[in-house]
């Protein structure tokens, strides 16, 4: 069901969030779910912004350099996003909070081993933060400042229309925001464990992903679903399963002549199940339910049986 090439390469408009002084690390540390204080200059980290009750505002990668930092916005409003840390900053902190500025962020597929010297510049950077950012587990991106080329070996590859690449993220399961990403979910429902680090020490958020980490409150899971019919399943369509009760819902959806695929919330209790039914107005359709491979389960002891069977 629509074939992508590979290789291939797609884009995405991104925005970057300069921070500077002795202090970003510390900042950036207590306003994100990953363990920036102790890292060392030329990381990536892959990271969450989220609200206090661990609802995602975003998703991120932060650079580090010896007393700054860039802030790579892969989903949510920059804008907003940096008027929350704005908010939260005080004059006594020796940080400096740059505007949000345009970027695009590269994935591409079947490369093969292109060292990083080969591409690394001021205006283009090498990114491998160790997170599936929907090309596959460990694959590197690259960062490109506003109006700067693509390398030559990158420009070579075929580019995906914007219909494949959204069937790429869909496929392999990487969030968006507002369609998965929004103030009704956490980072682990979304099989973001890597970008969450438990051990870190105080942070937004914190209180809540620690008690979802212990006492199993993760309440449903990202899950790829398809449909041989073509009919077009808008987010927000209730999923249910076979016997009536109510399993999840629609949260993206791509439809072609050979059939509809998409992402969907799927409730604790349905876990475990195979088929789903949708249910678009008085119809109901079969749908075939699978762990995308960009989902990573919860920690242990969060979600249940969901936990233990992803």
């Amino acid at each position: 069901m629509g074939h992508l090439p590979n290789p291939a390469r797609w884009s995405s408009a991104v925005a970057t969030i300069r921070l500077t002084g002795a202090d970003v690390r510390r900042f950036l540390h207590g306003q994100s779910s990953q363990a920036i204080a102790l890292a060392g200059p030329g990381s990536c980290l892959a990271t969450c912004l989220i609200s206090p009750t661990a609802r995602m505002r975003g998703l991120a990668l932060v650079l580090l350099d010896d007393q700054a930092a860039d802030v790579v916005v892969l989903a949510g409003d920059a804008g907003a996003i940096h008027e929350a840390l704005d908010r939260v900053l005080f004059p006594a902190d020796q940080v400096a909070l740059g505007q949000p500025q345009p970027a695009t962020l590269v994935r591409f597929t079947g490369a093969g081993e292109t060292p990083p010297a080969a591409t690394a510049s001021r205006e283009v950077r090498w990114l491998q933060p160790g997170v599936d950012l929907g090309a596959g587990a460990e694959q590197p991106a690259l960062l490109l400042e506003d109006g700067a080329p693509l390398p030559a070996w990158l420009e070579a590859l075929p580019e995906l229309t914007a219909e494949q690449a959204e069937r790429q993220r869909i496929r392999q399961g990487f969030p968006a925001v507002p369609q998965e990403a929004n103030d009704d979910t956490n980072p682990f429902e979304l099989g973001l464990a890597p970008w969450v680090n438990l051990s870190k020490g105080c942070y937004v958020g914190q209180e809540t992903l620690a008690k979802l980490a212990t006492y199993g409150g993760v309440k449903q899971q990202l899950r790829y679903w398809r449909c041989h019919t073509s009919v077009a399943l808008e987010p927000g369509t209730p999923l249910s399963t076979a016997a009536g009760e109510r399993a999840g819902v629609i949260t993206s959806s791509l439809c072609s002549g050979e059939g509809a695929e998409g992402l969907a919330l799927v409730r604790r209790g349905a876990l475990e199940l195979s088929q789903l039914i949708a249910r678009p107005g008085d119809q109901a359709l079969d749908l075939s339910i699978s762990t995308p491979p960009a989902f990573v389960a919860p920690p242990v002891g969060a979600g249940g049986q969901g936990a233990a069977q992803a």
